[in-house]
């Protein structure tokens, strides 16, 4: 297996000039959540069209009579995953297995992880960007409250990490 990785300060780079770029070209930074509560809303959309138009938060993905799949964000989000399929790929490195620690159990840490996900993407909402969003753009623009996120992703992070770790052991 190839174990090569790339270089960190150099995609760190590339991803600060993909930030400006995305600034320059249009007027605002980069993010994911959003994103996928534009899927959510043409996901309601398809199954419930006029509960989709009266809910307020779904609504206003379908200003203007166009689909809530047509934005930047959403092939930006979709380009990022085939991207990272595509360099693990080339990498040798796409397995099919559960990452996980001798002490859990498969069906426990997938459990986990959704929980996880489903926390992560309800937070990102509630705090109006993810991390991507507000630890890049928010950073970036020295907003005040992006920093204060970020501080409390990592701090939350490794409280959680203490009461999970045996679990990886």
């Amino acid at each position: 297996m190839n174990e090569r990785y790339s270089n960190p300060y150099l995609i760190g780079v590339i991803l600060g000039l993909i930030l400006l770029f995305s600034f320059y070209t249009m007027g605002r930074g980069v993010g994911s959540s959003a994103s996928f509560a534009r899927i959510a809303a043409a996901s309601v959309k398809l199954v419930a069209p006029d509960h989709a138009k009266a809910n307020i938060y779904f609504a206003k993905y379908m200003r203007g009579g166009k689909s809530p799949l047509m934005a930047w964000l959403v092939f930006l989000t979709l380009g990022a995953a085939l991207g990272g399929l595509f360099s693990a790929f080339i990498a040798n490195r796409i397995k099919g297995e559960v990452a996980r620690g001798p002490s859990i159990g498969v069906a426990v840490r997938l459990w986990l992880a959704l929980a996880g996900g489903v926390l992560s993407g309800f937070a990102a909402r509630l705090a109006r960007g993810c991390t991507s969003g507000q630890a890049l753009t928010g950073a970036s623009e020295l907003a005040f409250g992006s920093w204060i996120f970020m501080l409390c992703i990592f701090a939350g992070a490794y409280a959680m990490a203490y009461f999970f770790r045996k679990e990886w052991l």
